[in-house]
């Protein structure tokens, strides 16, 4: 059988309807960069990278935990992902899919990619916060942020299978979800990864991986990733996990987003999920320097200044109580949509 390289574009393929072989996309990549607007541009970026004789690509990571930074990957490893993508999600040749995130990131990148080497028949149309909104075609699989699903709950039978990454959903979301007729995925996964090594259905637990991915802890319970058909080396997280068997396992929470107050850690996203129901505004929990605890929980909620029922604070454990309360006009996000937690912190002390 006939290796799939990323010199490959599948007879199948289409860009907004038509077929382009290589160097079809070439004319497509000068064309976006002379009369494109600023996403289009970083197709044609992208493309121009793809399909010239270098076998790497340089990426751009989110800056979710740090700065952003430019990590070098194989292009064989992009393929590898998509064809990983393909079994897991059952994917075929001719199936269709919508590219509405940027391009400049890897998610948007992937989308082009699996396109390319699947056989898919992909639409571009610009990121926005209603990706669906004036589209009247039906699609078989779409990658959104949870902010784009959020917005596009009435239009998601549109899609056959979804899946949301980029940020944490929040519990309303999921909820909503669980009555629609797509078939919908949390995906896990960062730039390291290329994009997702793992997603569960909406709803479920424990994340599932996917093909060539083994994964294990480490002395601090973090998730130890080894994928070396997509990376060279082991990638260590920051992501606490429970290990259900070699092939799933439960997120907690991140390593760096732990709490130590006066010897007890607390895991914030545990106790984020106990509050879903009871604050209505985006809201982290976090830890600010303290004389006596070391570090004190909080509390920091995106909004005007007003009073807090004591009462929503009832389903938590006596130590999962935060200390104080802030609100905050607006946060501070990643390009992605993430909250900048230390940063929002940092001004709290």
């Amino acid at each position: 059988m006939k290796r799939v390289t990323y010199k490959n574009i599948h007879n199948f393929f289409k860009f907004n309807g038509v077929h382009f072989d290589s160097k079809g996309m070439l004319v497509v990549a000068y064309y976006l960069i002379k009369e494109g607007d600023k996403q289009e541009k970083a197709i044609g970026d992208f493309l121009l990278d793809w399909f010239d004789e270098r076998p790497y690509i340089d990426l751009k990571t989110s800056g979710t935990t740090g700065t952003p930074k430019i990590i070098r990957k194989n292009k064989q490893a992009l393929v590898n992902s998509a064809l990983a993508t393909g079994v897991f999600f059952g994917l075929k040749a001719g199936d269709t899919a919508l590219c509405c995130l940027p391009v400049e990131f890897i998610a948007g990148k992937m989308m082009l990619v699996r396109s390319f080497i699947l056989g898919l028949a992909i639409d571009f149309v610009l990121p926005n916060s209603e990706p669906l909104a004036h589209l009247d075609k039906k699609y078989d699989f779409v990658a959104m942020v949870p902010m784009q699903v959020e917005n596009s709950l009435d239009d998601l039978h549109k899609v056959k299978k979804l899946i949301i990454g980029g940020a944490k959903m929040n519990d309303s979301l999921v909820k909503k979800l669980m009555n629609v007729s797509t078939q919908v995925y949390e995906t896990y996964g960062m730039t390291e990864t290329i994009t997702h090594i793992a997603a569960k259905r909406v709803g479920e637990q424990a994340f599932s991986i996917l093909p060539n991915v083994l994964i294990s802890q480490n002395e601090n319970n973090c998730l130890v990733i080894d994928a070396p058909q997509l990376s060279e080396e082991r990638l260590i997280t920051n992501d606490l996990v429970e290990i259900i068997n070699d092939y799933q396992f439960v997120l907690l929470g991140r390593i760096d987003n732990v709490v130590n107050s006066g010897g007890v850690k607390l895991i914030p996203e545990k106790i984020e999920e106990k509050l879903a129901d009871a604050i209505d505004a985006r809201f982290f929990v976090g830890g600010i320097p303290d004389a006596i605890l070391g570090e004190k929980l909080v509390l920091v909620i995106e909004g005007k200044n007003q009073d807090v029922d004591e009462a929503i604070f009832t389903v938590l454990d006596k130590f999962q109580k935060p200390k104080a309360v802030f609100f905050v006009p607006e946060f501070e996000t990643t390009e992605s949509g993430k909250i900048k937690r230390k940063a929002i912190l940092k001004t709290l002390e």
